[in-house]
């Protein structure tokens, strides 16, 4: 089953359709194809808007076994946080940036979420009023809208196979290949294909890693909004926070992007 917003499109379902929320409820293959046609799909008008958190909405959440969805990317926060109040399994789309909020660095920090097979670019359909864009837009040749992120992935509870695969590595540990943080004891390791193979201890990653650690190999630590020194402690009169820095000398400072924190638990 799944809860629709009131649609801005007459064409999606019907007119009269279109007015309201609606709920569709799938029961099963009747007619023996395979597909879930137009009829085996009930379709159910909605007393609100279709918001999840409605109460009507929260009553079809606890019916359900799995939830797969879209959440909007601005309220993905606290929609995670209802999934997991209700103790519900997930697989879900958002903005890998997530993980450098508090609240989703945590609970990937402790091993109550992950991220799911795939990070990275996906396109999605947008419907017939949606805005051209500059960039990340165009129109097939059928006429539909198109749209793309660069930097979506999906977020999960479910355990898959691909999670547990470990990576080879292949790269040595060299001091000056791999420069240390100025404001938190970790070395810079720029991509995950070049994580050393013989080191033990705790590395800097690109949060778009994620996806291709497995927990039987790393062990994550956390994230550099929360472990970074503010620079001022470590360097008097430098100025920042919430980053992790590497010395370029000359007392010229690069501030990196968001690092999620590993080790390799194996060495």
């Amino acid at each position: 089953m799944t809860t629709c917003y009131q649609s801005r499109d007459p064409d999606l379902f019907s007119s009269n359709a279109s007015k309201s929320a609606v709920m569709l409820e799938y029961l099963g293959d009747k007619s023996g194809n395979g597909v879930p046609d137009l009829e085996e799909i009930g379709i159910k008008p909605l007393r609100g808007n279709g918001d999840f958190r409605s109460e009507e909405a929260i009553e079809l959440l606890k019916q359900a076994d799995i939830v797969v969805t879209n959440p909007p990317f601005s309220l993905f926060r606290e929609y995670l946080a209802q999934l997991l109040q209700y103790k519900k399994r997930f697989l879900i789309l958002g903005n890998q940036n997530q993980v450098a909020t508090d609240e989703v660095a945590a609970l990937i920090t402790n091993g109550t979420i992950w991220q799911g097979n795939y990070s990275g670019d996906m396109a999605f359909r947008v419907p017939p009023y949606y805005e051209p864009r500059e960039t990340r837009y165009w129109v097939d040749p059928d006429g539909q809208k198109w749209r793309s992120l660069g930097t979506a992935c999906w977020y999960t509870n479910l355990d898959f196979a691909r999670r547990h695969e470990p990576l080879i590595l292949f790269k040595k540990y060299d001091p000056a290949a791999y420069p240390k943080y100025v404001n938190y004891d970790a070395i810079e390791v720029s991509r995950y294909k070049d994580i050393p193979e013989d080191y033990a201890g705790l590395m800097g990653l690109p949060v778009t890693a994620l996806a291709k650690l497995s927990p039987d190999q790393f062990d994550i630590v956390g994230f550099s909004g929360t472990l970074a020194r503010p620079m001022i402690e470590v360097i008097p009169g430098q100025k920042g926070s919430g980053r992790f820095y590497l010395d370029l000398g000359g007392g010229r400072f690069k501030r990196m992007y968001d690092r999620v924190v590993v080790r390799n638990k194996l060495l």
